[in-house]
């Protein structure tokens, strides 16, 4: 940070006063001309768009960290991730509708998942080491089995897997919507299901930046992906490392799958669509970065939330837009190496 300041002190500048705007319109009460001038959309919606956009990150971020995890630390091109993420949703959604524990859907569906990954890992991804286009091509068509599967299971309805009692009224939080005429200050309330989520994505994601970075399995990994043969003359099993990392990986798309099925649904296409969105995540944060994963999850679900808010026409557009600018100036990355 300190190294962008002293060679774009314009543009710090320019980001900082951004910023400040940001925060003062989240937090202060809006003046009747910023009313005015939003048009139809009062701070409540604002700040609901802003919410429901770093969520929507946290779900991003979920499923992106695992996909950075395999694709930019492993090199292995999986493009049946976002199926994995489907499957686990509906693994998920038929535990907690036979056991009623919603806890439970997230533990079966990690390991679950956990385990189709190590089974992918040691029949596909070991046999074609390094042959980028083979895996695409692959993985392409494993993607294609499972949605016909989960299709021929489940059918096209649409699944909700619902939370806990104690999640499902609304949390208050520290944003104002207002001042009444007597003077009460009125607050913006919020989903507590989707308040809890973000704040374990949260801590997902620190233990998963502290584990790659501070500790010997997260060294281990990082010292396999630069010199794999060095580090398996040290006696290391490089490939047993490779199997855990990818099992990792694929139980957190699991685990989002979950996820998003309750607060959102899940429904044939989602897979598609979440795989899209995880690409343009680690593209945008750069690949191998657990805190680029998080930093470009949340600018796509901030640009997909405010772009459905404001400018709807053009929402898609948002999250490409931000994709393509990155490519163009970055093309590593926001904090990729």
């Amino acid at each position: 940070m300190r190294r962008f300041i002293q060679r774009n002190p314009f543009w710090a500048l320019v980001i900082l006063v951004a910023v400040v705007i940001f925060l003062w319109m989240i937090f202060a009460v809006w003046p009747e001309w910023l009313e005015k001038l939003m048009g139809d959309s009062n701070k409540r919606t604002f700040v609901n768009a802003i919410l429901n956009g770093i969520t929507q990150g946290a779900l991003y971020f979920l499923v992106a960290s695992g996909f950075t995890l395999i694709f930019g630390l492993m090199r292995n091109v999986n493009l049946a991730h976002g199926s994995l993420y489907l499957l686990g949703g509906y693994i998920g959604f038929e535990i907690s509708d036979a056991t009623g524990s919603w806890y439970l859907s997230f533990l079966v569906a990690f390991i679950a998942i956990g385990l189709i990954g190590i089974a992918l890992q040691i029949v596909v991804f070991r046999r074609m080491e390094g042959q980028e286009l083979r895996q695409t091509m692959v993985t392409i068509g494993i993607s294609i089995v499972l949605a016909d599967i989960i299709l021929w299971i489940w059918g096209g309805d649409f699944y909700q897997i619902w939370a806990p009692d104690w999640l499902s009224g609304p949390v208050t939080t520290p944003f104002i919507s207002g001042i009444r005429s007597s003077g009460e200050v009125v607050y913006i309330k919020y989903p507590s299901v989707r308040a809890l989520i973000l704040l374990a994505a949260i801590v997902i994601g620190i233990g998963m930046w502290m584990a790659l970075n501070r500790t010997r399995i997260g060294m281990l990994v990082r010292a396999g992906v630069d010199d794999r043969d060095m580090l398996a003359a040290t006696g290391v099993r490089v490939q047993l490392v490779f199997v855990a990392v990818f099992a990792f990986g694929a139980g957190l798309a699991g685990l989002a799958g979950v996820v998003g099925g309750t607060f959102q649904s899940l429904q044939p296409g989602e897979d598609t669509r979440i795989l899209l969105a995880s690409l343009i995540v680690v593209i945008v944060g750069g690949m191998g970065s657990i805190p680029g994963a998080a930093l470009g999850a949340l600018l796509i679900g901030l640009a997909e939330q405010l772009g459905s808010v404001y400018v709807p026409t053009y929402s898609v557009v948002l999250t490409f837009l931000i994709m393509v600018l990155v490519l163009a100036f970055r093309p590593q990355g926001l904090l990729g190496r």
